[in-house]
């Protein structure tokens, strides 16, 4: 979930993706877009100070604030004056955070799962459910084809730097023997 802190009329807003919110009335046109400062990027744990990313807004509307009551009154005098006030705000929508605005994109044709009958035949039985770790400690007792079987289905496939990196080492150490 990617959020970021935007600056707006001296106000700072925490804001996310299709997010609507009201802010000071903004000098943009109604469905106009414009680009506020960004002071972080944030999300997954991670955030980035002054980003060089942009976040693309659009103005939807300009309504006005809740009216405010306001009274002033002097004691044994009678002098009472009621007045009220309504805020000028817009509203907007926050249309992409970090790059152009989100269109549907044309759907990708999914590369099917590799399945037993695709692996290679040298590679050991119910290798894609072991885990980096497993990989590691098991690669110490394979042959040479084997190694060279996971590691052309992790090229291929998993791409797990770990176990590419474990197998790698072990290739060389099998290699220099």
């Amino acid at each position: 979930m990617t959020y970021a802190i935007i600056s707006l009329g001296g106000k700072q807003y925490r804001v996310q993706e299709g997010e609507r919110l009201l802010v000071d009335r903004l000098p943009t046109e109604e469905g106009k877009t414009f680009h506020p400062e960004v002071l972080m990027l944030g999300g997954d744990g991670a955030f980035e100070l002054a980003p060089k990313t942009q976040v693309t807004a659009r103005v939807i509307g300009s309504p006005l604030g809740e009216k405010i009551r306001i009274g002033k009154y002097r004691p044994k005098s009678g002098y009472r004056r009621h007045t009220g006030f309504r805020a000028k705000l817009s509203q907007i929508q926050i249309e992409s955070i970090g790059g152009a605005a989100k269109k549907a994109a044309p759907a990708k044709k999914a590369e099917p799962a590799a399945t037993p009958d695709e692996a290679p035949a040298k590679l050991v039985q119910d290798y894609a459910e072991l885990t980096v770790a497993d990989i590691k400690e098991r690669s110490a007792h394979w042959t040479g084809e084997q190694v060279d079987a996971a590691l052309e289905y992790e090229r291929a496939h998993a791409k797990r730097k770990g176990a590419l990196a474990a197998l790698e080492a072990r290739k060389e150490h099998l290699d220099g023997s």
